[in-house]
């Protein structure tokens, strides 16, 4: 067995399946695409589910791929071990309905023991196998395995939920007797050990599972598969000869560096293998768009640089130091994974960001803790500890080292039962979304060709070629279907309204229409063309949209959504801060100039692969693409993609962005319209502004309806117009209240002329006034100008306004808290204040006359 360098592990495995006629799928984004079930990208075969379930038809059942995967469910473990990490990386072979157990245990045996790929000792390899699974055990007998090789396990078949399961055979690799004395016993009862290596795993996916059903009377698929998952850094592990995966060359450049931040030799401690692993995931989620927040993905995120960030500080690394980190995994990961290059700047700038400001929340954390300890004494609860985790951040690991430094204890058990409640809690709240769908078989097993002719012509006679329960497919149509973020054509069949247009697995266009149709009509298919017109200018304005958001955000600005349909554009992308009206403004402007200034021919070529990628055509991260693709090239602006566009940019005739905003951790949305009549689209969009406007307009007309208001902005049809709405909006309230302000200063000067008719008797000391809808804001002056001239000693105002009552009182008695109290407690309010000055009131007036009796009785 030679010494073999991750790099080359990825390429001889690569190498071999295509050898074998495999195609090679790249690696999918860690962001699931088109499946908000997931938070991650967990394993090889998960984003190949929509060729094993039928939803989609791959370019080659054979398949081989190295799929990058995240996975956090034992995050806890990561550094403990030798082998768990949250980013690793899955070689996995897979046939879809082509080959099955036969070819897969004889090329599996090849490439692990041919001296021309991997060369394993055979003396060092074990295989286990379903007990009932006696094809198994006689094909690895057949390629030469020796017996005692052979181990039976009841786990060996995989199940998850409904939908495609099956026996699988597990290879493990002996390291010797140096790790464990023991023997096999230690793989037939799968007890943790560090000896025999689990490096393989090949399912045969041959059964479907059903609810109800014992698994012997599962029923068998109608497509047989194959799907298997080898860990890299396992291969790695054993290839290069390391006690864990950690001293591979996949994470010791990021050790060696960390040890000469931290100037302490590494020598296997945790705390070195828990920051290796957590800024690699950090790095590769990060450039694949995703952002650090406190839900959902961006969650997981968070916690892992806040886990790296504190296991730091045990190496006395107390200043931000895993952005320096992230070269070592661009370093490492760059020569297979390219696109960590394009995006190391902007990934080292959040993980900069994100540390500071977590060295922030320690500090806060440590605040809060320290006033707990004074509230609670020597034990802090753990719903306190749970409280600091939760809300602020901040580790337990941290709250009990400081806790101990303080010599207090932190009751750790009930820390660790409130955790494990809101675990509780988050796996009740998800479903089985693991399993894949039910074959399709119907769909499945429909291969008549349907050619979709709708780039040339809006209108077909066509023949029905088949009648599905839910829509009909014809042999030739003009209808586009829902794809690559573009809506489906609108019209009609034989005068029928087509309802929607979805792609089944093979390719072919299901049409949705109301009526009864039988295979072999003649039918007329018809396009609404104005409906697709306004779509294919919103589409090719997106692309536009695309390539100016890339030149003024920066090019990390990765696409994350799109719908186009006659109405609007919408594009979703990721990016690290919300920004500037001007910097929106500029995007409208680049895309207008294109438009009207300078526009450009739409250029529509087929060509390989390769070769759209060296002339610059933009791919949407994660998207899987055959070998030959489609290229919507304006020049400017290139991009693979199969929607529908115009011929010169001049055709979109306008353009507008109508909203930003963010709709998710670190996603952002912007919405816009084309064509014609540019101010009448702009101005729907602007509908919720008009309305606090006109709101705003109302309430001054109420105010005083003879004060004319500042003059309302001209819609000109962009992005300018929210600007302008906004910030008139702004003047609207500051104008109002600087008049409610002028209002209110001349109600107080009213009311502070007619002092005279308040006052009853001048010659009392100790009075109770009752006045009238005095503005709760003039009557403290009006107190202080009556209790001066009557040169009162205490004086006590009621003020009455519709069933509600105010009470203020001034006294040099010192007994105003004593009476707002009384009168409150009499008319069951509420109040209080100084013994010299304090005030209240109550909802409830019935009793007001008994209560300011009691108020005179007392004075």
């Amino acid at each position: 067995m030679k010494y073999m360098s991750a790099k080359e592990i990825r390429e001889m495995w690569l190498d071999f399946f295509k050898s074998k006629n495999h195609k090679i799928e790249a690696s999918s984004s860690l962001i699931p695409q088109n499946d908000p079930t997931l938070l991650w990208i967990n394993a090889g075969v998960t984003p190949l589910k929509k060729y094993f379930d039928g939803t989609e038809k791959p370019a080659s059942p054979r398949i081989v791929n190295v799929q990058k995967c995240i996975r956090t469910n034992d995050i806890d473990n990561v550094g403990k071990t030798a082998r768990h990490q949250t980013f690793f990386e899955m070689l996995g072979n897979f046939s879809i309905g082509d080959y099955f157990k036969k070819e897969a245990i004889e090329w599996g045996y090849e490439i692990l023991t041919d001296p021309k790929w991997f060369g394993f000792p055979a003396e060092k390899l074990y295989m286990t196998y379903y007990p009932d699974d006696v094809e198994a055990r006689g094909l690895w007998l057949s390629v030469g395995v020796d017996p005692s090789h052979l181990i039976p396990v009841e786990g060996n078949f995989w199940e998850i939920g409904s939908g495609p399961c099956g026996p699988d055979t597990e290879i493990f690799f002996d390291r010797g007797e140096s790790y464990d004395k023991r023997g096999v016993e230690l793989i037939a009862e799968d007890l943790e050990n560090e000896r025999y290596i689990e490096i393989w795993n090949i399912v045969f996916s041959q059964f479907n599972s059903k609810p109800g059903l014992l698994r012997e009377q599962y029923p068998e698929l109608p497509n047989k598969n194959i799907d298997t998952g080898a860990g890299l850094e396992r291969w790695a592990c054993v290839i290069q000869e390391t006690k864990t995966n950690f001293e591979t060359d996949l994470f010791y450049p990021t050790i060696k560096h960390t040890e000469q931040l931290a100037h302490i030799k590494y020598e296997g401690q945790m705390a070195f293998k828990v920051i290796a692993d957590h800024i690699k995931a950090l790095t590769f989620a990060i450039s694949d768009g995703a952002i650090l927040s406190n839900e959902g993905r961006g969650y997981v995120l968070r916690r892992l640089l806040r886990r790296a960030v504190k296991y730091g500080r045990s190496l006395g690394l107390t200043e931000p130091f895993l952005h320096l980190l992230v070269d070592d995994v661009v370093s490492t990961m760059g020569v297979f994974y390219t696109n960590l290059h394009e995006t190391k700047a902007i990934v080292k700038k959040i993980v900069l960001k994100e540390e500071q400001k977590f060295l922030e929340t320690i500090n806060e954390g440590e605040k809060h803790l320290h006033e707990a300890i004074e509230k609670e004494g020597k034990t802090i609860s753990g719903q306190t500890a749970f409280k600091l985790y939760d809300t602020y951040g901040f580790p337990i690991e941290l709250t009990v080292e400081i806790a101990e430094e303080l010599y207090v204890s932190v009751d750790e058990q009930a820390f660790y039962e409130a955790l494990e409640e809101q675990k509780e809690r988050s796996r009740k709240a998800r479903t089985k979304h693991g399993s894949m769908k039910t074959q399709e078989e119907a769909y499945l097993n429909f291969n008549e060709l349907s050619v979709f002719v709708g780039y040339e012509t809006l209108q077909t006679e066509s023949k029905v070629i088949k009648v599905f329960d839910n829509g009909i497919v014809l042999d030739q149509t003009p209808f586009y279907a829902t794809s690559g973020g573009q809506v489906a054509d609108q019209g009609t069949i034989n005068g029928l309204e087509v309802t929607d247009v979805t792609k089944l697995p093979n390719g072919q266009t299901l049409h949705q229409v109301e009526g009864d149709f039988v295979e072999g009509d003649e039918v007329l298919a018809i396009v609404d063309a104005y409906q697709r017109l306004k779509t294919i200018r919103n589409h090719s304005a997106a692309h536009l949209f695309h390539q100016a958001i890339k030149d003024t955000f920066g090019k990390h600005a990765n696409q994350q959504g799109s719908q186009v349909s006659p109405k609007s554009w919408r594009f979703d992308f990721n990016h690290y801060e919300t920004e500037s009206d001007e910097k929106v403004l500029k995007i409208e402007s680049i895309v207008k100039h294109y438009i009207k200034e300078n526009p450009l021919d739409v250029i529509i070529r087929q060509m390989p692969l390769e070769e759209a990628k060296k002339i610059g055509a933009m791919a949407l991260f994660g998207e899987k693409y055959g070998d030959v693709v489609r290229v919507v090239d304006m020049g400017w602006s290139k991009e693979l993609c199969g929607g529908t566009h115009v011929n010169n940019t001049k055709e979109i005739i306008d353009f507008a962005i109508t909203s930003y905003e963010s709709i998710g951790s670190g996603i952002f949305r912007m919405e816009g319209v084309t064509g014609m009549d540019i101010v009448a689209q702009v101005n729907e969009y602007l509908e919720p502004l008009h309305l606090e406007i006109q709101t705003l307009k109302d309430k001054m007309s109420r105010l005083d309806p003879t004060k004319h208001l500042p003059k309302e902005p001209k819609i000109i049809g962009s992005y300018q117009d929210i600007i302008h709405l906004r910030q008139y909006i702004f003047e609207l309230k500051e104008f109002i209240k600087n008049h409610e302000k002028e209002l209110n200063k001349q109600k107080s000067q009213d009311v502070l002329k007619r002092l005279d008719d308040f006052i009853t008797d001048e010659t009392s000391k100790k009075q109770v006034i009752v006045t009238h809808d005095v503005d709760s804001k003039v009557l403290k002056q009006l107190l202080d100008a009556l209790y001066d001239k009557i040169k009162a000693q205490t004086l006590f105002i009621a003020n009455i306004q519709e069933d509600k009552v105010t009470y203020v009182c001034k006294s040099e008695l010192n007994n105003a808290n004593d009476l707002i109290k009384l009168a409150a407690q009499l008319t069951n309010g509420s109040g209080g204040g100084r013994p010299n000055l304090a005030q209240g009131g109550s909802q409830d007036i019935t009793s007001l006359d008994d209560a300011l009796s009691k108020i005179r009785e007392r004075l």
